[in-house]
């Protein structure tokens, strides 16, 4: 984390927080906690947060806020973020068919990372992942925590279509295909619980700041979980998160 957050212009719209140079625990926390400050302050002119990794990109109007008047509040906020309650964290489980038809390219992993299939399986499974950020599509979740022993870099050729819901592995982290697009990601298994349904009462099922852990589903439970993902009456199991916790409940 930096000693002193960077203030950068994005042309005339936009506004960037630079938190820091890392994926971090920490660095999330302050993001969150000044995206939950920006939306309690109700700054006239902002129209969108989008927060990443390490930053924030504040949308703004200058005909109603100059960057400025914009930058003086955002640091006043800042100093008063030991004031902010975050809500506390839950983690969503997501059932994952892995390997297959499903996981395509588990061998590749295992093979990389000198392992069985039922061991990266295992570490995979063994893990709360945080949510660090939604994006690149709807609902896409870029997880981080992920086990170093099943690190595999990405496919040197991307694939041009990736079925929604793929679970895949890039470098060091693992991730969730939301819907149908391209993507050079190790794929090792698949959750047919949408990530995003644009029918939903709710369209995004994950949120920035919680946690993942990832299930390990038969075929046969896939098959009597079918009914329910048809009608849309499926619920993805939730518990709270305990830091130093053994990932169950």
């Amino acid at each position: 984390m930096y000693e002193t957050t960077r203030y950068l212009a994005a042309g005339d719209h936009a506004l960037v927080m630079e938190f820091g140079n890392e994926i971090a625990d920490a660095i999330n926390q302050k993001i969150r906690a000044m995206s939950l400050a920006i939306e309690q302050e109700n700054i006239q002119g902002i129209s969108e947060l989008v927060p990443t990794y390490r930053s924030m990109m504040i949308h703004y109007d200058p005909l109603m806020i100059s960057g400025e008047n914009l930058t003086r509040q955002l640091r006043r906020l800042e100093q008063q973020l030991a004031d902010i309650q975050l809500p506390p964290p839950r983690v969503t489980v997501i059932p994952t068919l892995y390997g297959g038809e499903y996981g395509p390219d588990l061998a590749t992993v295992a093979g990389h990372n000198q392992l069985t299939e039922a061991a990266v399986i295992e570490k995979h499974t063994s893990r709360e992942y945080l949510i660090y950020m939604l994006g690149f599509t709807p609902g896409f979740p870029y997880l981080g925590g992920m086990d170093p022993a099943i690190a595999t870099p990405r496919l040197a050729t991307p694939r041009t279509k990736i079925r929604g819901g793929s679970v895949g592995i890039a470098g060091s982290q693992t991730g969730i295909y939301s819907i149908d697009s391209p993507g050079g990601w190790q794929l090792i298994g698949w959750t047919p619980v949408p990530l995003y349904d644009p029918e939903a009462a709710t369209p995004i099922l994950l949120k920035a700041g919680n946690y993942v852990k990832f299930e390990a589903v038969s075929q046969a439970d896939y098959e009597a979980m079918k009914p329910q993902l048809q009608n849309r009456t499926y619920t993805c199991r939730e518990y709270p998160f305990i830091p130093g916790g053994d990932g169950h409940a």
